[in-house]
């Protein structure tokens, strides 16, 4: 489902939003934001993706990146930070973008919050699933070695076995997708997660949308959210 765009290109173009989508792992960041880079034509980025990406290439911030994943040791949020702000510097972010699980804890919201300052307006959703649910969902998800396309096998199950639907690369399970590992990640997420909730809550920049629905239900319910923010911005 693609829906039509919330405003006006001409009156949508007067707003720079970003739309932060928070939630546990398997509760469908990937697959919303998609969906949703496409009906507000405004980048979908991924922390995780643009990380592997400077590597990949070789940036200069890919190679500090790769000192400290070489070393073990965790990327600095600074270092994410700088990728990320490269990132929307570019003229596809004019607009507004979509970050699809950042940020993860409160000191990377406090820290981006500060370098953004007030040139765009913010919004976090938090989509909603329960643990029990979640560990259902991760065990039956595949994901593309190639793009990273999001599948699962019984929701939304490639059109050919083991093989994406994009570019036919084929369709893996991630390491992390068994249970022991992903209660184990339910409990750090829920550690770290609910300073940001509560730091949100007092923006007033937060929106909760239950998960336990079908993609189309959760979508519109997330879009009719954005439409109202939109609406108000154009009117501001």
């Amino acid at each position: 489902m693609i829906a039509a765009p919330i405003l006006e290109a001409k009156n949508q173009a007067k707003a720079t939003v970003v739309v932060i989508l928070l939630g546990p792992p398997g509760a469908g960041k990937g697959t919303q934001a998609g969906i949703l880079s496409k009906t507000l034509q405004v980048p979908h980025i991924s922390t995780g993706d643009l990380l592997r990406a400077n590597v990949k290439e070789g940036t200069s911030l890919g190679k500090k990146a790769k000192g400290y994943m070489d070393a073990g040791k965790l990327v600095p949020d600074d270092l994410i930070l700088d990728m990320l702000f490269d990132r929307v510097s570019a003229p596809d972010c004019e607009k507004g973008y979509i970050l699809d699980g950042f940020p993860r804890t409160l000191a990377q919201a406090e820290a981006y919050h500060k370098r953004l300052g007030s040139l765009a307006k913010t919004i976090a959703i938090n989509l909603e699933l329960s643990d029990d649910t979640i560990v259902e969902r991760l065990e039956n998800r595949l994901v593309c070695s190639g793009c990273s396309a999001p599948y699962h096998l019984i929701t939304s199950p490639p059109k050919k076995e083991g093989s994406c639907n994009h570019c036919e690369s084929p369709l893996i399970k991630r390491s992390d997708d068994q249970e022991e590992v992903i209660r184990k990640r339910l409990t750090v997420y829920h550690n770290q997660t609910a300073p940001l909730i509560t730091y949100y809550s007092k923006e007033k920049s937060l929106k909760g949308v239950s998960c336990n629905r079908s993609i189309d239900a959760i979508l519109q319910e997330i879009l009719d959210y954005l439409r109202e923010v939109y609406q108000e911005i154009k009117g501001s």
